[in-house]
């Protein structure tokens, strides 16, 4: 449904987005996750038709964004961070006004107004000037006028930015909902929000996208590089060598914390296999104390702030 390939956007001399490539299926909720800057907005923009890009190539629905940009707009709905709405009018004034835009006529915009309304817990407050609402209303509010024309595909920027914390347990159920009638592409800083939404993660970081999978397939990644603690009680080196030469361990290091005749090592193994049951049976052959044998694996959180930092330092 969306196909970016080597997509790049130059402020000045400033690269906003470098060379980016990614796909979003038909159906999928994509998180485009990263640290503020990181290029989201920039290239949510570009797919939106709202700037062009430097160089590359996007299309959305088959659509090229730079030579059928109103075609790309007519199966979109767009929520951007900042929510342009004219804060004198009523919500239902609002919404009539967009769907005239959107070349709807009186009996769809009327059915329109009432569904998205109802979708987007507005009922109460349909008559009520926007300037009156709340911010989590008034993001709402930018949803409905999203959803106003049924759109094959949404594209929401920071959804959640402003909300409490029932407001953004509303809005990723909401966008669950979404998911089962339209491709969604969202952004945000936030690793909780999209790993409990999507079912597709897109990882950038200063323009460059880093990581891109289901979130199960980037656990795996993950699981690389979880560690086992070992304590055990003997000849520091021998037990050292012992397990270094287990097939499977990647790397081992003592802990030179742990004093007398106990060692404590923090082993980490080659992603492919657990590797506690093979140590733990060499320690038990070998006639040592075992005091300690657990697993601690590393989070996606972990990870994120772990390949982030890296690219922070190149």
């Amino acid at each position: 449904m969306i196909e970016v390939k080597n997509l790049s956007k130059k402020y000045g001399s400033f690269r906003a987005v470098d060379n980016i490539s990614f796909d979003v299926d038909e159906g999928e909720i994509v998180g485009f996750l990263g640290p503020n800057g990181a290029g989201k907005t920039s290239t949510i923009r570009i797919l939106t038709c709202y700037h062009p890009a430097t160089s590359g190539n996007a299309t959305v629905g088959g659509y090229d964004v730079f030579t059928q940009s109103m075609e790309v707009r007519r199966m979109m709905g767009y929520l951007p961070e900042a929510t342009p709405l004219y804060p004198e009018m009523r919500v239902r004034e609002y919404l009539q006004f967009r769907g005239k835009l959107h070349g709807l006529d009186r009996g769809e915009r009327i059915s329109a107004i009432s569904q998205v309304t109802d979708r987007c817990w507005l009922g109460e407050f349909v008559d009520r000037p926007i300037g009156q609402l709340s911010k989590g209303m008034k993001q709402r509010v930018g949803l409905a006028d999203a959803l106003l024309c049924d759109p094959k595909v949404l594209v929401l920027d920071e959804p959640t930015i402003g909300l409490d914390p029932t407001q953004i347990r509303e809005t990723r159920n909401l966008i669950r909902q979404l998911g089962e009638h339209h491709t969604i592409l969202f952004s945000s800083h936030i690793l909780s929000e999209v790993e409990q939404t999507c079912t597709k993660i897109i990882l950038i970081a200063k323009g460059k996208v880093l990581a891109q999978g289901s979130p199960s397939e980037l656990r795996e990644k993950v699981s690389a590089d979880s560690k086992i603690f070992v304590e055990v009680k003997g000849p520091s080196k021998e037990i050292q060598s012992a397990i270094d030469n287990i097939e499977g361990i990647r790397e081992i290091e003592q802990d030179a914390s742990v004093t007398g005749d106990w060692t404590r090592f923090a082993i980490t193994g080659d992603g492919k296999r657990d590797v506690r049951e093979p140590v733990a049976r060499v320690i038990q052959d070998k006639g040592w104390g075992l005091r300690e044998l657990r697993r601690e694996v590393a989070s996606l959180e972990d990870f994120f702030v772990k390949i982030i930092a890296e690219q922070k330092k190149s």
